[in-house]
């Protein structure tokens, strides 16, 4: 069996690691020559919406999906009339656009902030003016780790946001796709749920994860999230709700501000995300190998805590990212319990290059490794 992937990074990578003992050959693309998935899988180089390098990716496969969600849009449909593609195009599509993506959650009674999607500079200061300061202004497309985003504190501030994220300035705006105005959300914290749906139509959800970013990048994550028995019910039914509505096949993440004991959804990824790394040693059945499982029509596997029936069973495992530094291998692997994921990239400022996981039997023990590990980086 093979599974062509649109991407080889880190996360293409992984999903091969994973879906490589399973007897599953993987193939990829990506317009890189030396992306890191070429390590464990045939590489084929050239752009996403190449015919050519499409068809390649989709000769003899068994299905195809994506590792990020920035593909283009025509090659998904290109290659769904023409191969099993998942997860479905409705999916990116929601994805891909912050507005479309807000009105989905609404549509299904997820909580969401007050919005204003603007494409104008009159029509950005209108909608801050709407949705009151301070707010939050991000490019309805493109973006990630913190990029394309702004936090608005006085309207005096519109123009020069203006000129920096729609004006097609340095802050990561694609000069085109408008904008998006967001409340801000004053939130305890960040939880996420990671859920996976297979073909036919059975699902699974990993215990809620609680998130840590700085500077908009994650920095560590921990699962179970503390307290959060009475919030995973909830997660999972609005998990299930956007994969049912979808009709999707995969691992999903969303993302959610906590607030008062109510989740407000704050985005979606359709696939493999960084806030479940922790289930590589963490889970009886990793994210990875789950979403290879869903999108090659196998039977989904286990989501429960490695050492314990998950919430409250007193398992508990963690992630710490490593942004811009250099390879500690000494460091890491002579520290017992600590397992090392390097991804074969080149250190650089605010890149993720690698993480560490641990599991504990207890969630002090687990905090003071992952307070060690947050001293010893590089980068703050």
């Amino acid at each position: 069996m093979v599974i062509g992937v649109l991407g080889g990074g880190q996360l293409g990578q992984m999903l091969a690691l994973a879906g490589i003992p399973l007897g599953i050959e993987f193939r990829f693309l990506d317009p890189s020559a030396d992306s890191v998935a070429g390590r464990v899988g045939e590489l084929i180089v050239g752009a996403y919406d190449d015919p050519v390098c499409l068809a390649r990716l989709a000769h003899g496969a068994h299905a195809v999906t994506f590792e990020f969600e920035n593909v283009p849009a025509g090659a998904i449909e290109w290659l769904a009339r023409r191969v099993p593609t998942f997860p479905p195009q409705a999916a990116l599509a929601a994805a891909q656009d912050r507005v479309a993506e807000k009105a989905l959650f609404a549509e299904l009674g997820i909580a969401i902030p007050r919005l204003a999607g603007v494409s104008t500079p009159d029509e950005l200061r209108a909608g801050v003016e709407r949705v009151g300061v301070p707010c939050v202004v991000k490019t309805r497309r493109m973006g990630y780790d913190g990029k394309g985003q702004a936090v608005v504190r006085d309207i005096s501030e519109v123009e020069e946001v203006w000129t920096r994220l729609g004006g097609g300035g340095s802050g990561g705006g694609d000069g085109g796709g408008g904008l998006i105005v967001e409340e801000f959300v004053a939130f305890g914290r960040e939880v996420s749920i990671i859920g996976v749906r297979g073909r036919d139509g059975a699902c699974a959800f990993y215990p809620l994860t609680q998130n840590v970013h700085r500077g908009g990048i994650l920095r560590q994550s921990i699962a179970p999230a503390p307290d959060s028995a009475g919030l995973q019910a909830t997660a999972e039914a609005y998990c299930r709700a956007v994969m049912e509505r979808l009709g999707y096949v995969g691992v999903l993440a969303i993302e959610f501000f906590e607030k008062g004991g109510v989740l407000w959804a704050n985005e979606m990824a359709p696939r493999v995300h960084n806030s479940g790394h922790w289930t590589i040693e963490g889970s009886i059945c990793s994210q990875f190998e789950n979403h290879v499982r869903a999108v090659a029509g196998l039977p989904l596997g286990e989501t429960q805590m490695a050492g314990g029936p998950g919430v409250g069973g007193g398992s508990v495992a963690g992630m710490v990212n490593l942004i811009g530094t250099p390879l500690d291998l000494i460091g890491v692997l002579g520290e017992a319990g600590s397992h090392l994921h390097w991804y074969g990239k080149e250190p650089r400022a605010g890149r993720k290059v690698g993480h560490v996981t641990r599991c504990a039997g207890s969630r002090a023990e687990l905090c003071e490794w992952m307070g060690r590990w947050e001293g010893r980086l590089a980068e703050p």
